[in-house]
C-alpha cells in the first residue's frame, strides 16, 4: 500500500527547504528514498506515539543533504533519537521496525545520477561552489535555479534506479536517560556519562582537557585540547 503519493512529494520537499535552507538534488532523493522504504515496509511518517517510543528508526550512511531529505519525509530525527548514523559515507536509508527489527534498506547510485540525470552545467557549477568554494553571486543564483529543476527531478527517478533489499536489523537500545552533573570548573551541566573524575570531583570532557568525538564534515572525528 502507498502511504505517499507522487502529489504530495512536493509539499514535503517544501517543508525540507525551510528545514535545509534550500532545494538541491540530494535534498529531494532523500525524501524520494524515504518513501520508497516507508511505502515498502508499511509504515507513515513518524507521529507522538512513534517518535516518543521510537517505534521506527532510521539508519542513515552519510551526513549530507540526502540525510536532511529523510529527517523531513519519516520524521526520525537526530534529536527524538529515531536517527542513527552509520559512518558509511554511502547514499542509503535503512527503515526498521523495532516491535520485528525487520527493515528495507535503500541505496541509490549517485554516479548513476550525474550521468543520467544532472547537465554538465550543473556539475561545473556545483564543482565551483560547492568544492572549490569559489564563483560569484551569479553562479549561485544559477546553480540555485539548477538544483532547484533537478530536485523536482528526483521525484522521478524509477524506483528500479535503487537497490532495494529487505534487512533483519540487530536489536539496539532505547536511548538512555542520564542524570546530569555540574562540572567544578565552567560550572555547566553534562550528561554523567561525559563527566571524568578528578580528585573527586565532577569535570566535563572539555574542562578536563579530554578528547571527544564530534561529527564533522568528513564524518566521525576526535577532537580535544579545548578545540570545538
Amino acid at each position: 500500500m502507498r502511504y505517499y503519493h507522487e502529489s504530495l512529494l512536493n509539499d514535503i520537499l517544501n517543508k525540507a527547504r525551510f528545514f535545509h535552507g534550500h532545494v538541491c538534488p540530494f535534498l529531494a532523493l532523500g525524501i524520494k528514498a524515504s518513501v520508497v522504504a516507508m511505502d515498502r515496509l508499511g509504515v507513515k511518517r513518524l507521529g507522538f506515539d512513534e517518535s516518543v517510543s521510537e517505534k521506527i528508526l532510521a539508519i542513515v550512511e552519510c551526513n549530507n543533504c540526502f540525510t536532511d531529505g529523510v529527517q523531513v519525509a519519516t520524521g526520525c530525527t537526530l534529536g527524538n533519537n529515531c536517527l542513527l548514523y552509520f559512518d558509511l559515507g554511502k547514499i542509503a536509508l535503512t527503515l526498521v521496525k523495532r516491535s520485528t527489527w525487520e527493515g528495507v534498506r535503500v541505496y541509490i547510485d549517485s554516479q548513476m545520477l550525474k550521468e543520467e540525470y544532472f547537465s554538465k552545467e550543473a556539475l561545473d557549477l556545483s564543482r565551483k561552489i560547492v568544492v572549490m568554494r569559489k564563483g560569484s553571486k551569479e553562479d549561485r543564483k544559477i546553480l540555485s535555479e539548477l538544483w532547484e529543476k533537478l530536485g523536482y527531478k528526483m521525484f522521478n527517478v524509477s524506483e528500479s534506479k535503487f537497490k532495494i533489499d529487505k534487512v533483519k536489523a540487530s536489536p539496539m537500545e532505547k536511548a538512555p536517560i542520564f542524570k546530569s552533573l555540574r562540572c567544578e570548573s565552567c560550572g555547566e551541566f553534562a550528561m554523567e556519562t561525559r563527566i571524568v573524575k578528578i580528585s573527586g570531583k565532577n569535570y566535563c570532557l572539555k574542562c578536563a582537557g579530554r578528547r571527544y568525538q564530534a561529527l564533522v564534515g568528513r564524518g566521525i572525528v576526535e577532537l580535544g585540547d579545548n578545540k570545538l
